[in-house]
């Protein structure tokens, strides 16, 4: 039986939130333990010109609503990008995880061929809903999970790569 379109996404995109969700409760442990000021961590970039941790975790919940939402044909919920705690960003990811759970696998299954139309940087960009997904989506939410995971390792949170993974 060939892989549906919900299949190789919204599984994908909750463990990816699920295990990120971890991630933040163990920086979060460790700067409690470690009397670490928790915007040290939420505002640590790994360079000057890239998004800090709470940017990173934003854009990997947006990337994960906006392909399950556009996929299923469905309005985007817009947030607010206002976050400045681990317990905000913990909302914000249980709101998204929430969302990918309610939408029907039939709501995305057959979107295959379905144009998804997106702007970036100004520029429209089309694929098809399988592109979007894989060449688009997966590509982009491993980038900024990748990302947050880094900085906080970097900063010393003791994470591994089964942490990175999630549970199975």
């Amino acid at each position: 039986m060939p892989l549906s379109l919900h299949a190789a996404s919204v599984p994908v995109l909750t463990r990816t939130l699920t295990a990120l969700g971890a991630v933040l409760d163990k920086a979060e442990a460790h700067a409690t333990a470690n009397r670490i000021d928790p915007n040290a961590l939420l505002q640590a970039r790994l360079f000057p010109d890239m998004f800090p941790l709470v940017r990173q975790v934003q854009i990997t919940c947006d990337m994960a609503k906006g392909a399950a939402c556009r996929l299923a044909q469905m309005e985007i919920p817009v947030h607010a990008d206002t976050e400045t705690s681990f317990q905000e960003l913990q909302a914000r990811i249980q709101t998204v995880l929430n969302l990918l759970a309610a939408i029907p696998a039939p709501a995305i299954d057959g979107g295959e061929e379905r144009t998804i139309t997106i702007k970036v940087a100004g520029q429209e960009m089309s694929f098809s809903g399988a592109d979007y997904l894989l060449r688009w989506v997966n590509p982009n939410v491993f980038f900024h999970a990748t990302t947050a995971y880094a900085i906080l390792r970097h900063n010393g949170v003791p994470l591994g790569k089964r942490d990175f993974l999630g549970a199975n």
